[in-house]
């Protein structure tokens, strides 16, 4: 049995569509493109946040980078009263966590932050005492003190770091919290990670749904498998639009703009209809500015960041509900 569209592997990538009157080419097949690094970025190696989630060994091997040319006008920031974090968030989208552990105090109105020498020098030109609060992270479903939606990038990213291969098939996993093997996965193992670095356990939460609501699952025969329902793009749909925000799936909108953490569907089949992909927005874009997704394509890939979302149609968007 296999698991749906996403673990027998995409055939061959649509076309690319054909570039318009000053529009910039598209890309022939999907590429990992290199991330653009904000120029500023201070050269602290890690987060050197204590992240409850996956893979806690990766910790160290994972680092975010600012946007360029950022100013203090875009910036607030929130100290958990509870834990030494600070929460950076740009445009009022939480962007980067920052442990409160370090030497290199920097004075911010009436608050003396702790900082690493590398995040003080990123911090010092974008904190006024305007901008800076005490506040716990909210929602925070595994209590680390990073918010959410942060939380399923930091997920997600390590899914990239840990680069598992693709692997498509049925397999029977433990119940709650199953998982696969760490070495390998298909598109729908980035989602199920990223939301369980959040504190979602996707594999137990769809199985519940399923028997509270089996007509909103038409393709599930019976009471459902654990083992591969929340493994399957088409089955996860339901899923997502009874217990996550759905977003617009038009990327230009400015009233509803792509965040890094969210879930994005798409349709990699000209032939069928609907969704068949599933990946995570990073927050690294390529060098033509687009956000990068984080997600594993098809047979002979691994788990990393492509850029998707400039040709690739777009069939819905989701993030985790921040109220």
């Amino acid at each position: 049995m296999g698991l749906g569209a996403c673990a027998d592997g995409h055939a061959e990538p649509p076309a690319a569509p054909t570039s318009g009157p000053g529009q910039p080419a598209a890309p022939a097949a999907p590429t990992a493109g290199p991330a653009v690094t904000h120029p500023g970025a201070a050269g602290e190696t890690c987060l050197g946040v204590a992240d409850r989630g996956i893979w806690s060994d990766l910790d160290d091997d994972l680092q975010l980078d600012l946007p360029a040319a950022l100013t203090s006008a875009r910036v607030t920031a929130t100290i958990d009263p509870g834990r030494p974090l600070l929460v950076l968030s740009v445009d009022g989208w939480p962007t980067k966590p920052y442990p409160l552990t370090g030497a290199a105090e920097l004075a911010v109105g009436d608050h003396r932050l702790a900082l690493r020498p590398g995040d003080r020098a990123e911090l010092a030109p974008l904190l006024t005492a305007a901008n800076l609060s005490t506040a716990a992270a909210t929602p925070d479903r595994d209590r680390d003190g990073i918010p959410d939606p942060l939380d399923v990038l930091l997920g997600a990213r390590k899914t990239a770091i840990n680069a598992d291969a693709y692997v498509g098939g049925y397999e029977s996993l433990r119940y709650p919290m199953g998982d696969v093997a760490r070495d390998h996965g298909v598109c729908t193992d980035v989602v199920v990670r990223a939301l369980r670095n959040a504190g979602v356990d996707l594999q137990a939460e769809l199985h519940a749904d399923i028997a509270r609501s089996p007509r909103s699952y038409p393709m599930v025969k019976g009471k459902g498998d654990p083992n591969i329902d929340h493994r399957r793009v088409k089955t996860l749909l339901p899923y997502l639009r009874r217990h996550l925000d759905q977003r617009s799936a038009a990327l230009d909108d400015p009233a509803d703009p792509v965040r890094p953490g969210d879930l994005v569907l798409f349709d990699t089949f000209p032939s069928r209809s609907g969704p068949d992909h599933i990946g995570v927005v990073s927050d690294r874009r390529d060098e033509h500015g687009h956000l990068l997704v984080i997600n594993n394509w098809t047979d002979g890939s691994v788990t990393g960041e492509m850029d998707l979302l400039a040709w690739v149609p777009v069939t819905h968007r989701f993030r985790l509900r921040t109220r």
